[in-house]
This record gives C-alpha cells, sequence and structure tokens, in this order.
C-alpha cells in the first residue's frame, strides 16, 4: 500500500535545458513541459455578407471544423459587417483530417442557413515560432458549396501552425471544450491572479477627552470600538468622561483600502460618539518609528422627530493610525510560507533565483461527477500558488488523464518557501463547488539549482472513509539561482522582516490575523473572472489546519519520539560502553576520554570533526527527489473510522450529545495523560529548586554538606584528576555496579514538590 502513495520518477519527452541567467535578469524557456502541436485560426470579421433575412440582413456566426471537431463563435443580429476576432485552437494530436473548413451560418430559429465557405489544405498553413510577429491575417472571398466564389462577401483569418508557447494559447477555444457554449468557455480559460497587498493597520486608542452621556448622575462606563471591514475589535472598559486606554489593536487591511475605519464610543448600551477615517490618509510606517498621534472629533446622531439628526459637541478621541508594512502578512501556515517578505515594496531585496513550474499531466483521476450520460468525468485544472502569484491551468474535460502541458514562473526572495499546487475538479459549468482531488507542496530549499526534477506525486486526500490517492499529477521543477553566494547569504538573515523582532505579534494575534488575510484573498479572488471559488482559495491556504483531531495528536507524539530516538540512542550506546557490552568499544572510550581530559583544548576540535566526519558519510544517502506528504508519518493509513468521523465534524460539531459526549471523554482520557506528562516533567523542575529552598530542612542540609566538601575536595585537587576518576566511576566495570539505584537518585526523588499542595 505504501508503494502506491510513493514519489516516482519520470522521464516526460522535455528540453529542461535550464533558464538563462543575463546579469541580474532571468529569463525562462519553454523547456519544462512536452510540447503539444496546434492548428490556431483566428476570425478576425467579415464584410459585405449577402442577406439572407426577409428583413435584408443576416445573423452571421462562423463555424470552424477540422475532421470531427468543430469550433463555433458567437453570432451578431442583423449586421453583415460582423467582427469577432476569435481564436481556435485544434490539437495536431487528435486530428483525423487533410482540410480545415471555415464557415459563414446565418441564425435561424428552425435551420441554420448557409452563407459561404473557406477550405484550406493543413499541409499549406505555415508554422510560427515564438518570438516571431503574429501572423498578419488576410481577407478570403467566400465559396458556395460548389466551390465558386460568391460576389459579396469577404472573411479576415489567420491560419498558422504552432505550440502552447503561443501567445494565443491561453485565449484560444480549444477543440475539447467543443460542447462549452460561448458563456462557459472563460470559466475553463487558464488566467494567471494577484492576492491583494495585505497590511497590518494598527490602530492605537490613547484617550477621549469631554464625553458627554446622557445620564449626568452616573459614571459612564467606557469603551472604543474599532471596525474595519467584517474585523471588530474593542478596549477594554474605563470608568469616566475622560478614559484612558493606551490599547493596540490590529488589524489586516488589503490596499486599495476601499473600506473606512470606524470607531464609536460606546456606554453600554448608548453611543456616546462616532468618527470615520479613509486609510488612504493614515501614513504607511516601514520601521520601528512611531507615527504622530491625533485628536478626532467625535459625532454624534440623534432621532428628533423620526429623522436622524446630528448633534455638534466637543468630544474627542486621541489616535495613533499607522499602516505598518515592515511586516510580513501571513495568509498561508505559519510553518511553511510562500513568501516572506514585508509587505513595503521598499524593504525588498534582489530576487535570488527563478522558479521555474511545468505542469504536465495527471493519470488515473477519480471520477468526481457524472456527465450527462450517467458517466463518471472529471473537468480537472490545477492551481499553483507561490508568493502572491496565483495561476490556474485551463480546464481538460471529461477526461481522467489530462494533458497540459503549462510552464509557469516566480521569481524567488528566500528558498525557505514552499510552492503549493493543487488539483481540482471545475463546479462552474455545472453550478456546482469545486472539489478537491488533491495538492502537492514543494520547498525550494529541498531542491538543487539548475536540476529539472520530474517526479509524478500522489494526489492524497483524507476523506470521511479514509484516506484516498485520487491519482498522480506529473510537474516538473527546476529551482535557477542568479548568485549562489547570495542565496547562502540569505540563510544567515532572520526570517521574518526586523518588525517582527523589534515589536513581535502574540502567537494568538497572528491566528486571528491570518484568518481575517484568507477572508480578504477568499473575496478577492472570487471576484476575478473567472472566479477562484472559496473551497479553492481555502483548501490551498490549508484553512481549518489547526482544528484538533487525535489522528494529528498522534502524528506530532510519534514526531516527538522520532526526534527523541536520537538521544535515546545515543543514552542507551552510552550505557552499553558503561557495562562492558563490547570490550574493545569500551577500552578505546577510556583511551579517548583520557586523551580529552589531559588535553581539554581537544574536546571541541574533536566534537566538530567528528560531525563532519558524520555528514560526510551520510551524504551518499542523501535525498534524491523532493520530499513528498507521507500517509504514515500523517497517520492517515491507521486512523479509525470515528476518529475520522470526528476529524471531519465541522467547528462547531453537529453530533448528537451522545456522540459528543463519548468524544468528550476520550479527549478527557488523551487529556490525562498529557496532564500527567507535565505534571511529572513540572515534579522534577520543583524537587530541583528545592534543593536550596529549606522546604525540606533535612535534605537542604544534606546538600549544603555535601556541596562543601565537594567544594573543599576540588580546591585541593587538581580538576583533571577529579575529571579522570569521574570518568573511571561512570564508566566502571560491571563487577563494581550495584543493581539498586545510585545514591543521588534516591537522595533526588525524595525531595519535596508542589504536586502535594495541588488540590
Amino acid at each position: 500500500m505504501a508503494e502506491d502513495f510513493a514519489l516516482k520518477e519520470t522521464a516526460p519527452k522535455i528540453a529542461g535545458s535550464g533558464a538563462i541567467i543575463d546579469g541580474d535578469k532571468l529569463t525562462c524557456t519553454y523547456d519544462l513541459v512536452e510540447q503539444m502541436h496546434y492548428i490556431y485560426v483566428r476570425v478576425v470579421k467579415a464584410k459585405d455578407l449577402p442577406p439572407k433575412d426577409v428583413t435584408g440582413s443576416c445573423d452571421p456566426y462562423v463555424e470552424v471544423k477540422v475532421g470531427n471537431y468543430k469550433g463555433v463563435t458567437r453570432h451578431f443580429e442583423k449586421k453583415l459587417n460582423p467582427e469577432w476576432n476569435h481564436v481556435f485552437a485544434f490539437s495536431q494530436d487528435k486530428l483525423q483530417a487533410s482540410s480545415i473548413e471555415v464557415v459563414v451560418k446565418d441564425k435561424d430559429v428552425v435551420k441554420d442557413d448557409f452563407i459561404g465557405k473557406i477550405v484550406f489544405d493543413l499541409v499549406e498553413i505555415p508554422r510560427r515560432v515564438p518570438p516571431d510577429s503574429p501572423l498578419a491575417p488576410q481577407w478570403y472571398r467566400l465559396e458556395d458549396k460548389k466551390g465558386d466564389k460568391l460576389k459579396h462577401g469577404e472573411i479576415m483569418l489567420a491560419l498558422w501552425k504552432g505550440t502552447q508557447a503561443d501567445e494565443c494559447f491561453p485565449d484560444a477555444w480549444h477543440s475539447d471544450a467543443a460542447a462549452v457554449g460561448s458563456d462557459g468557455i472563460t470559466k475553463i480559460r487558464g488566467k494567471v491572479y494577484m492576492s491583494p497587498k495585505l497590511w497590518y493597520l494598527r490602530v492605537n486608542v490613547i484617550e477621549c477627552q469631554d464625553l458627554v452621556p446622557s445620564d449626568k448622575n452616573r459614571v459612564p462606563e467606557v469603551c472604543a470600538k474599532v471596525v474595519h471591514g467584517n474585523q471588530a475589535l474593542r478596549t477594554k472598559i474605563v470608568k469616566g468622561v475622560n478614559p484612558l486606554w493606551n490599547e493596540d489593536l490590529i488589524f489586516v487591511a488589503a490596499e486599495r483600502f476601499e473600506e473606512q475605519l470606524i470607531i464609536t464610543v460606546d456606554d453600554k448600551d448608548e453611543n456616546l460618539g462616532k468618527c470615520m477615517i479613509m486609510l488612504n490618509s493614515v501614513p504607511r510606517r516601514l520601521d520601528n518609528k512611531p507615527v504622530p498621534s491625533k485628536w478626532h472629533n467625535l459625532e454624534k446622531h440623534i432621532i428628533v422627530e423620526g429623522q436622524k439628526r446630528e448633534v455638534k459637541f466637543a468630544s474627542k478621541i486621541h489616535l495613533r493610525i499607522s499602516l505598518d508594512g515592515g511586516y510580513h502578512v501571513f495568509d498561508e501556515s505559519t510553518h511553511y510560507s510562500s513568501d516572506l517578505r514585508p509587505t513595503s515594496r521598499q524593504l525588498w531585496k534582489s530576487s535570488i533565483g527563478l522558479l521555474e513550474l511545468g505542469i504536465i499531466s495527471a493519470t488515473g483521476l477519480s471520477s468526481m461527477k457524472k456527465n450527462k450520460d450517467g458517466k463518471g468525468c472529471t473537468d480537472a485544472y490545477c492551481v499553483a500558488k507561490y508568493g502572491p502569484k496565483w495561476v490556474r491551468t485551463r480546464t481538460i474535460l471529461d477526461s481522467n488523464s489530462p494533458k497540459w502541458n503549462e510552464q509557469y514562473t516566480w521569481e524567488v526572495y528566500d528558498p525557505c518557501t514552499v510552492i503549493t499546487v493543487g488539483v481540482f475538479d471545475n463546479g462552474h459549468l455545472s453550478g456546482g463547488s469545486d472539489s478537491r482531488i488533491g495538492k502537492v507542496r514543494i520547498r525550494l530549499s529541498t531542491l538543487e539549482t539548475e536540476r529539472v526534477y520530474t517526479h509524478s506525486y500522489p494526489l492524497i486526500v483524507l476523506q470521511p472513509s479514509g484516506v484516498k490517492k485520487m491519482g498522480e499529477v506529473q510537474l516538473a521543477v527546476r529551482f535557477s539561482c542568479s548568485s549562489y553566494f547570495n542565496m547562502l547569504y540569505k540563510y544567515t538573515h532572520p526570517i521574518l522582516p526586523k518588525m517582527h523582532y523589534v515589536h513581535p505579534l502574540s502567537v494568538n494575534q497572528i491566528d486571528v490575523l491570518r484568518f481575517h488575510a484568507i477572508q480578504i484573498n477568499v473575496v478577492r479572488l472570487g471576484r476575478a473572472e473567472p472566479p477562484l471559488k472559496k473551497e479553492v482559495v481555502e483548501y490551498m491556504l490549508d484553512v481549518g489546519s489547526h482544528i484538533w483531531s487525535v489522528r494529528k495528536a498522534k502524528a506530532n507524539f510519534f514526531r516527538i519520539m522520532n526526534v527523541l530516538s536520537g538521544f535515546i540512542a545515543i543514552a542507551k550506546w552510552f550505557n552499553q560502553v558503561c557495562h562492558w557490552k563490547n570490550p574493545i568499544t569500551t577500552i578505546l572510550i577510556h583511551i579517548l576520554f583520557v586523551i580529552l581530559v589531559l588535553y581539554p583544548e581537544l574536546i571541541l576540535p574533536t566534537f566538530f570533526l567528528y560531525l563532519f566526519f558524520i555528514g560526510a558519510w551520510r551524504y551518499r544517502w542523501k535525498p534524491r527527489h523532493p520530499p513528498h506528504m507521507d500517509i504514515r508519518l500523517s497517520h492517515a493509513d491507521a486512523v479509525g473510522p470515528d476518529e475520522l468521523d470526528e476529524e471531519f465534524d465541522p467547528f462547531p460539531t453537529t453530533k448528537p450529545p451522545d456522540k459528543v459526549r463519548m468524544r468528550y471523554d476520550r479527549l478527557r482520557s488523551i487529556g490525562g495523560r498529557i496532564q500527567t506528562v507535565i505534571g511529572d516533567l513540572a515534579t522534577q523542575g520543583e524537587r530541583f529548586y528545592s534543593l536550596l529552598s529549606w522546604r525540606d530542612p533535612r535534605a537542604s542540609a544534606l546538600f549544603l554538606t555535601f556541596c562543601l566538601i565537594i567544594a573543599f575536595v576540588l580546591y585541593i585537587t587538581p580538576f583533571q584528576i577529579v575529571i579522570l576518576l569521574g570518568g573511571f566511576y561512570v564508566l566502571r566495570h560491571p563487577k563494581f555496579r550495584e543493581k539498586l539505584p545510585a545514591m543521588s537518585s534516591n537522595f533526588f526523588r525524595r525531595l519535596p514538590a508542589k504536586s502535594d499542595l495541588l488540590l
């Protein structure tokens, strides 16, 4: 089963010659995907078409046919000189014809009328190779069904042979989308999207003056509420008509700053004043220098005879507002991000290289829905996200083995970043949601520079029924470096911008702000055409990854155990040395120990030399492939059905009370074990501190007496002799060992802790 979820190296028919690096400029060649050959037909316009209707006009449209494939333009009503400017792309791999036919027809209610046609031999169509200029369209006289020239009617066309590198490729109407109407063609085209630039909006609410409550006999209990879009925060409640808060409230704001900042001052249910501020007038802060504060007038409205009326008075609020561009605004997981730059472009450093991604194909995709014939089908497309740039391939209709062969590039500013590629089923045409098929994450720092990685990545999805392989996606990845020194220099820099360390945000703040940043991305990308739907953006950004699940808890526990296993192995090895399991090894350790004690200046060089030899020895086993999702590490292959049901339960839960009670009891059981471990760690620390606390007077007296004796012995005895005797005692032969615990261990376990003070 593990082999089905493993990464596979592939050998696609690609050039893979690498990026062209010219100074600081990096130019990508279209060489990470297989070449796909197309016949392009650009239908520009027509003139002097013969009328077909009684009104002396016609409703023309163009039909382009190549064998069994055909594409149709939109029609114009009552127009003899229409302009379409439409491009069709017919894949040469699927063509079984020797000619291409362009037919002009008149749209009719019963049967469309024939106007004229043009026939071209495929052999005579010229080939165009970018960066050649586009082929100039020409006028062609229309012919009747017998092939005779018409007296009236011409059409302007351009025909050429090319590949997917042609600039017309993204906007062309492909032959495999013939069943899609003109209204749906935009929903299956490939597009590039840009995330909005996000800023942290810091509102320092300082104080208010001269508030006027309606009840003069009561001291108001005042708080300030700040609202930006769907984000709302409040200050603490302070009594008095001149309250002082001096609190920082932080929001996420997206550039063009269309939403106002609304500040209201409330006394319980009464509004004491309100002011609105446009963010375009707010200063932008790039460093830790504070911006000047300002006093703002508070407006108040009352209802007089059913009408809202503004009341002028002297209440003011003191604010310090800034857009902090020195931070990086997280919209992805804090454990892996595709962009770590600050918001302000003025703080950006130069790029260190170029990331090129070739999305080649997919195989064995699961059927996600049923077509009109009731058969399973998948309309698959890919989405890749790196930094603020999102790319979306065209949708391949009704295919479980689609071939995209599209290539995209990104500038790289930090090698310790991750690109995410997701595969989805297009639900636009049926009016449903886009179903997720699977995704791949690739960390750039695990890639060798200038090398082309071609692998087939399994698409793994955890479903309520268990882990499932939804197919495989074939990718080609290359990370080209413009300056190897600059890339290595990046490793010595802090991961995050300076402001994260000068004025750090708490973990809870980052989680809340990340949630709002994701929601802003969902809204903005959902307003594009075609839109990136909410479920796509949230899946790519790992929304909900922080929700509790037993499976994730187990996975993280075993991750910790795996980390500690190395230290445990060293401890076991040293215990074997001390107990003379291998006498030769123990004797060698004795010799090394004596040398290091007599020549202590060799300790650090020996330690680092040992690390060097270990690293050099392991070089032969270094990973040759990029890492990929591991179902065993995730414990996805061993999770129970009830645990899966709990993980897919929405928050808050929708399960019946008895099911929730059972899960709560299980969570209490797990929490009890964690509680015990944490308590044991706390007990050991408290026992250590109790040595000098005199909580146990006898134990403290014994420890202080021991310290005095040891201090006297160390004072009169050479330090090297002490270390040698101590080392020989630790490494003594089993004949000189007792089976009972050591005296120091017995003493330490008898020390008091605060566990007996707990209720």
